[in-house]
């Protein structure tokens, strides 16, 4: 973080400008945390390749890569934003599902500008003040000015601040828990509502409506995901089918897989879910992966989140047997994030036929399943819940995991 010091959840505590752009080149910087910036303050960035653990980065700086817009061609990617300047009013969408997160966005608006951010916006329909909240983006004399929420909550501008719509780049900071939204914008807070008839969950949504808009650095971290390894023995996992593999906690903590092919198999059994854990290979090109929605009491038949960090003649790109995030079979990671011998992170989100994986914060799988219904998730659809499952692949398995922990998604 070039010297700079980092708050506990891992913020520089200030809102920065972005500096190099594009993912894959390290162009996600430090982000503002609560109680950040105000009134606009720019600060130079200071360069880093990942979000913070637990943060995952809805958008990669260069593609469209795990958002859907309603109107083809109207937004764009331009210098490391999406913009949209032009058209009918339309939404982008981000493909997946959460229910309570923290959500960093930085968006900068033209004079007169009307756009918003959407949150937990449902697949079908769009109502803001009745199934999904709308944080408008919008001139002063709007009936919901810039940080309200549309027809639930209006909220008053620093009268000293800068004019969110005066062509700069500001930040909104939300945080979306049950049914409270509490509002930052640039590190001050603008108001919290709490909704007696709460949304469970949905999509996040941009706007384009009246005036050029632009947003980046649109991040999320999940909230209210629970442990499911306790660090200390294998309670709440089954070792029935280990088989010739070995699972064993060490002295430090982590959950260690070795030898032949085996799982261990999770008591709890999940369908729509958010799970977050970190991973080591111990090995150059192990492969080993994460089941989920098994049969309960089989050999890993369920969806595999593959791990298997080898590339390609040097190409993260080209990554070997599906690589790192991907799903098994399936689709395969769009790259290799992950490096042997080194933690990394990884989110997988599971809702519907909808599978989304972040490693180390940057998005590699966007697919859902278009199969026929089918108990068994390697033959088709399965959406009921089922167990996890951690694999042992064969007498070179040695990974180590730890920090497991899980977020059912409510009910649409």
């Amino acid at each position: 973080m070039h010297g700079r010091q980092r708050s506990a959840d891992g913020f520089a505590g200030r809102r920065v400008r972005t500096g190099r752009r594009g993912v894959w080149a390290g162009a996600l910087a430090a982000w503002v945390a609560w109680g950040g910036a105000g009134r606009g303050e720019e600060v130079a960035a200071a360069p880093v390749d990942r979000p913070p653990v637990g943060w995952i980065a809805l958008f990669d700086g260069e593609t469209l890569f795990g958002w859907q817009a309603d109107r083809e061609g109207q937004w764009r990617v331009a210098d490391g934003a999406l913009a949209a300047d032009a058209g009918e009013p339309g939404f982008l969408y981000a493909t997946t599902e959460f229910a309570d997160y923290e959500l960093h966005v930085e968006f900068r608006a033209a004079p007169q500008t009307n756009s918003g951010v959407f949150l937990r916006v449902p697949r079908e329909g769009l109502h803001p003040g009745r199934n999904c909240y709308e944080l408008n983006i919008a001139p002063r004399d709007n009936p919901f000015p810039t940080g309200s929420l549309v027809e639930r909550a209006k909220f008053a501008l620093d009268p000293a601040g800068d004019d969110p719509w005066d062509g700069q780049w500001h930040a909104f900071d939300v945080r979306v828990a049950q049914g409270e939204v509490q509002v930052r914008l640039d590190g001050r807070e603008t108001g919290r509502y709490a909704d007696p008839r709460p949304a469970g969950r949905g999509r996040i949504a941009l706007q384009y409506r009246e005036g050029p808009i632009a947003f980046r650095n649109v991040l999320l971290k999940p909230l209210g995901l629970a442990p499911i390894f306790n660090g200390r023995d294998l309670e709440g996992w089954n070792d029935a089918r280990a088989n010739q593999s070995r699972f064993t906690v060490t002295e430090g903590g982590e959950l260690r897989a070795e030898n032949g092919r085996g799982q261990l198999e999770s008591a709890g059994v999940y369908g729509d879910f958010v799970l977050q854990l970190e991973c080591r290979v111990d090995g150059d090109g192990l492969n080993s992966g994460i089941f989920f929605r098994c049969i309960p009491g089989e050999d890993l038949q369920g969806y595999e989140s593959q791990i298997h960090n080898g590339i390609r003649d040097g190409d993260p790109t080209q990554p070997v047997d599906c690589g790192t995030g991907g799903i098994f079979r399936r689709q395969n990671a769009r790259r290799v994030v992950a490096r042997d011998r080194q933690w990394f992170a990884k989110t997988i989100v599971a809702e519907g036929p909808h599978v989304a994986v972040w490693v180390d914060g940057i998005q590699v799988t966007d697919w859902t399943d278009g199969r026929a219904p089918h108990e068994n998730p390697r033959k088709g659809l399965r959406t009921a819940a089922g167990t996890l499952a951690l694999q042992g692949h064969d007498p070179t398995t040695d990974l180590r995991f730890r920090g497991l922990a899980i977020a059912e998604l409510p009910p649409r």
